[in-house]
């Protein structure tokens, strides 16, 4: 007697066969196996592996029909698979928040392009922001003549850039001193705390480029309230809602696109606080109870992040009404969970 295995293929086509009866609830037959792109595989080749699977009892035959249904076992079979799958999504999002990436934007662009390819949603993540932004750190570098490049990194490595004009030419010894004297006196601080007293003794302190620090305080008090007003959002996997008919008609499609690629219209999604709940809880709007127009025939799913001391955004995910609420809920906690553990592990 032949030992049988599940190997490779076999695994693909049980996977295949066990999907295609979730959607469609019919038994499932080698022909529809064979037009899934990935396998690449004959009727008959399909058949001979079917009929393994089978012997090996992870599906069987109903009485009255040529195709294939799951049995238990390969029930079974799946959802382990589907709980390893969702072990490595949840490795994968933790080793990207191991990785230490320097620029918090560069962070959250990967993490709407993963949580898109996990949920085949649309996803949306809204920058962090301070509601008291401090000074993490400045950086002035001389550029083409007249020219000074100042650098201001923000809490939460939130970097501004800005260029200004110069009389007259620094030397490196009067731009090293500038740069000490910046980082000592502002590192740290709030806009509110830069009061009169601290701006007397810097420009005291700088002596014939005090001017210098009047330039630079004015382009650090932009860049703080340029951090706190302007609101970045980070949107993936917009061309996921074509995968449900339900959102790809013709007019409900285009203006679902039009309103993902248009920031002022998502901005109502990030602006509603609750009412009094725990602003860290997650949300789910259904329908109607969206607060954009075109997403009545959608559902969002939100949950408030939190990147170190104070600094908050909010991700989303947007999907048809029937969306896996199950699995979108579970994919947003283990999220949570991980960006917590790995801002509080820089912490210490």
């Amino acid at each position: 007697m032949r030992q049988l295995e599940l190997g490779e293929r076999k695994e693909k086509i049980l996977k295949a066969i066990i999907q295609t009866y979730l959607e469609t609830g019919e038994p499932v037959g080698s022909r529809t196996i064979s037009k899934y792109s990935d396998l690449n595989l004959s009727s008959a080749t399909i058949r001979n592996e079917m009929s393994d699977l089978e012997e090996l009892g992870y599906i069987i035959q109903p009485h009255t029909s040529a195709g294939r249904i799951p049995s238990d076992k390969g029930y079974r079979f799946y959802v382990d698979q589907i709980i390893r799958e969702k072990d490595d999504e949840v490795t994968e999002i933790k080793d990207l928040m191991i990785q230490r990436v320097d620029r918090v934007e560069l962070l959250l662009k990967q993490l709407a392009t993963i949580l898109a390819a996990n949920t085949n949603y649309a996803t949306m993540i809204s920058g962090p922001q301070y509601h008291q932004t401090k000074i993490k750190f400045i950086q002035l570098s001389r550029m083409e003549a007249g020219k000074l490049l100042i650098v201001t990194v923000l809490e939460g490595n939130i970097i501004k850039n800005s260029m200004v004009d110069l009389d007259g030419e620094l030397s490196e010894e009067e731009l090293l001193n500038l740069n000490i004297l910046l980082n000592n006196s502002l590192n740290g601080l709030t806009s509110d705390q830069i009061n009169l007293g601290v701006i007397t003794k810097m420009k005291e302190q700088a002596g014939s480029r005090r001017q210098i620090v009047d330039l630079v305080l004015n382009e650090v008090a932009e860049a703080i309230r340029a951090n706190e007003e302007d609101l970045q959002i980070y949107t993936g996997g917009t061309t996921n809602i074509f995968k449900y008919p339900e959102l790809s008609d013709g007019q409900k499609a285009s203006e679902l696109l039009g309103t993902l690629e248009q920031k002022e219209l998502l901005k109502n999604l990030f602006t509603d606080e609750g009412d009094g709940q725990e602003n860290t809880g997650i949300q789910v709007y259904i329908g109607d109870e969206t607060l954009v127009q075109s997403m009545k025939d959608c559902s969002v799913v939100t949950a408030n992040y939190v990147l170190g001391d104070g600094l908050r955004g909010t991700i989303g995910i947007i999907g048809p009404k029937r969306m896996d609420y199950e699995k979108v809920l579970g994919t947003l906690r283990n999220l949570m969970s991980q960006l917590d553990a790995a801002f509080k592990k820089d912490e210490r």
